[in-house]
């Protein structure tokens, strides 16, 4: 009796409708990955490392909004002094956008080069282009190195031809500098034997214009980068900050048609109305950003979707990505 039981109920779960396996979830783009970030892996950016810059309205009459965010320590802390010192005595007030170069750089500041410099500037060493790789930036450097054998480790459990493109993956390799690293949300490059780091020129990136060395400029004259990554200009230049919102108004410029893009007429240049540092204009006016902790489980999955687009658009996942093209996420503060 008990055969005959078992015999018909294996009939009976032959005859039903197989179950249908549930389809492997669609891998999230790093945008949707970015959307989900809770609350807590968001930093707020302090108004007062914030510089505003607004110019001349359009054609249109629509106001043209620049924000920038500064660079923290150990970074170019005697050019970023000089920029604050710059921006609370109003210096930019009135002078221009001068020079505007196709995949490159929008450079501003005074085009008669006659505006007289407040007191109390610095003279940055050029030594300054770099900071020692202290105890924060080696515990961060010694975080991704974990991180990266742990790749490495999975890398070579992989079978036949998989291990060896998997191995080729998880070791990154930059040409400029020994090492790459993105810490408190800013891409930084480290060279391990001479114990240093410096940032480096990614797109939106704002650096400081000099003469030749040993000139190394004050801060009055600034530029970012409007193009593919000019990493040559590593540690030859002070790099200062980062555009945060409203790169549009400045990548946009008619190109300068004169050496190296500056605009060769007056009537070229775009005027500058006002600079100044976010926590010097009225409560309710400054602007709010925050960036997604670089330390934070939400950036990993981001930059790992970065790196290895699995989206459905997608057909090859790269395998890597160089350091300028994981951009720090930056959002307004209230648009979740």
């Amino acid at each position: 009796m008990t055969h005959r039981l078992l015999a018909a109920a294996a009939a009976f779960a032959l005859a039903l409708p197989a179950a249908a396996e549930e389809p492997p979830p669609t891998p999230l783009s790093p945008g949707e990955i970015v959307d989900a970030a809770p609350a807590a892996d968001w930093v707020a950016i302090a108004p007062s490392d914030l510089l505003v810059m607004d110019l001349a309205p359009d054609a249109a009459g629509k106001a043209r909004r620049v924000v920038i965010q500064l660079m923290p320590a150990p970074f170019s802390q005697g050019w970023i002094g000089n920029i604050r010192k710059l921006a609370a005595a109003h210096w930019w007030d009135g002078t221009s956008i001068n020079r505007v170069q196709d995949n490159y750089v929008v450079q501003w500041g005074d085009a008669t080069e006659k505006k007289a410099l407040p007191n109390g500037l610095v003279t940055v060493r050029e030594s300054e282009y770099e900071a020692p790789l202290d105890k924060y930036l080696q515990a961060a450097l010694h975080t991704k190195m974990k991180s990266e054998e742990a790749g490495l480790l999975a890398a070579f459990r992989q079978s036949g031809d998989k291990k060896v493109q998997a191995v080729k993956w998880a070791i990154p390799r930059d040409p400029f500098a020994e090492e790459t690293l993105v810490f408190r949300g800013w891409p930084i490059a480290v060279d391990r034997q001479e114990q240093s780091a410096w940032p480096v020129h990614c797109y939106g990136m704002v650096g400081v214009g000099r003469n030749l060395s040993p000139d190394t400029g004050s801060g009055a004259e600034l530029y970012t980068v409007i193009g593919h990554a000019p990493r040559h200009l590593d540690r030859n230049i002070a790099l200062v900050g980062r555009v945060v919102a409203g790169i549009e108004h400045l990548s946009s410029l008619p190109r300068g048609t004169g050496a190296l893009g500056f605009y060769e007429e007056e009537a070229q240049r775009v005027p500058i109305a006002s600079v100044r540092i976010a926590s010097e204009l009225p409560a309710a006016a400054q602007p709010r950003f925050e960036y997604l902790s670089t330390a934070s489980a939400s950036f990993a999955k981001y930059a790992d979707a970065r790196a290895n687009r699995r989206d459905p658009f997608f057909i090859r996942p790269a395998g890597g990505a160089d350091i300028c093209n994981i951009p720090v996420p930056v959002r307004p503060v209230g648009t979740k």
